[in-house]
C-alpha cells in the first residue's frame, strides 16, 4: 500500500500511523518533520506545482517500496501557511524487518528535499521575507542514494 498526499490541511500523524501501521507488517519506521522557529521565523510558506509535487513524491515512494520490498510506504506533505511547530511532512516506511523500514525512510526524506517541487518562503517576526535556497548539504545526501544498491 503506497499513500501519498499533498495538502495544505494539517497532518494528523495518529490518524495516519493506525491507518498505515493496520497490515501488521513488522516493522515500521517513521519520520515527522516541522516546521523550526529559528531566526525569528514568523511563517514559513511552501508553493508548488499541484500535479508535478504529487507525481514526485508517488515516484519517491515507489521507488522506496520496490528497492526495499516494502508493504506500506505513506508520505504526506503539506503546502501553503505554516507556523514554527507545525507538522510540515511525515514519511512512513514498512516492511518485515527494521532495517529495511530505517533505510527507506532515510531514502525518502534525503530525495524529497531535492525531488519534490516545492518553493519555501520565509517571513521573519522583523518583516524580511526570503526565498529558500536548496543547500548544498540535501544535494550530497540525495546523491548518495544513487551509489547503494
Amino acid at each position: 500500500m503506497i499513500h501519498v498526499a499533498v495538502q495544505p490541511g494539517i497532518i494528523d500523524v495518529a490518524a495516519e500511523l493506525v491507518r498505515h501501521d493496520a497490515g501488521g507488517h513488522g516493522a515500521s519506521a517513521s519520520f515527522v518533520g516541522r516546521v523550526r522557529g529559528d531566526g525569528g521565523l514568523a511563517e514559513l510558506f511552501l508553493e508548488h506545482h499541484p500535479v508535478m509535487t504529487h507525481a514526485a513524491l508517488a515516484e519517491l515512494a515507489r521507488a522506496a517500496a520496490e528497492r526495499w520490498a516494502l508493504p506500506a510506504v505513506t508520505l504526506i506533505h503539506r503546502v501553503g501557511a505554516m507556523l514554527p511547530g507545525d507538522t510540515i511532512v511525515l514519511v512512513l516506511a514498512s516492511s518485515p524487518h527494521r532495517s529495511e523500514a530505517l533505510a527507506a525512510c532515510a531514502f525518502l526524506i534525503d530525495r524529497l528535499k531535492t525531488d519534490a517541487m516545492l518553493w519555501k518562503r520565509e517571513t521573519f517576526d522583523d518583516g524580511r521575507v526570503q526565498w529558500v535556497e536548496q543547500r548544498e548539504t540535501d544535494l550530497d545526501r540525495a546523491a548518495c542514494w544513487e551509489d547503494r544498491s
